[in-house]
């Protein structure tokens, strides 16, 4: 046989390698995170439910999930177990992190758009500069150039369109 033949059964056998390897890698990372479990820390289960544990067996843990709530698991139901501070901005709704309290996101736009009486006041009498440059006056001012309409040329243009109307509808009535 020859290395062109047993090449894709060399790699097919290292992927499998891989795999597995980053497999094993997952689970012994999960035992090790539930095996640090102890009381009084806060965990979530694999359904998504968030309780503490009140004590840990060999196969089980009881789930403190309430007042008066206390539910049996099986350890490999344990998704993951959370540090006090995660637990407690997830549960009970304590941030405990005030440097984030500068870049708050409010609820809604209604407190970006507002804006105090004395900017109206303010902004009212400053002009607005769209870019345009004043040019200099000349004699020639009053006369309109080729790129400026005139005021009477709007009525001039809608009197030769009303022409050309009716001079259309006359040659169908003849």
């Amino acid at each position: 046989m020859s290395l062109v033949t047993l090449l894709p059964f060399i790699v097919l056998i290292g992927a499998m390698f891989l795999m597995t390897r980053s497999a094993k890698k997952k689970q012994q990372q999960a035992a090790n995170m539930r095996s640090e479990m102890q009381p009084g820390t806060g965990v979530r289960t694999i359904g998504g439910m968030y309780a503490t544990v009140k004590e840990v067996n060999d196969d089980t843990v009881l789930l403190d999930a309430g007042p008066g709530v206390e539910l049996l698991f099986a350890k490999n139901s344990i998704g993951a177990v959370l540090t006090d501070d995660e637990y407690n901005r997830i549960v009970h709704g304590i941030e405990h992190d005030l440097k984030s309290d500068a870049d708050v996101v409010p609820d809604d736009a209604s407190s970006l758009t507002e804006t105090d009486a004395s900017d109206d006041d303010a902004s009212d009498d400053k002009s607005v500069d769209l870019g345009k440059k004043a040019e200099p006056a000349d004699e020639t001012a009053d006369e309109p150039t080729a790129d400026e309409p005139t005021v009477d040329a709007a009525p001039a243009e809608a009197k030769t369109d009303e022409q050309a109307k009716k001079s259309d509808g006359g040659s169908e009535a003849k």
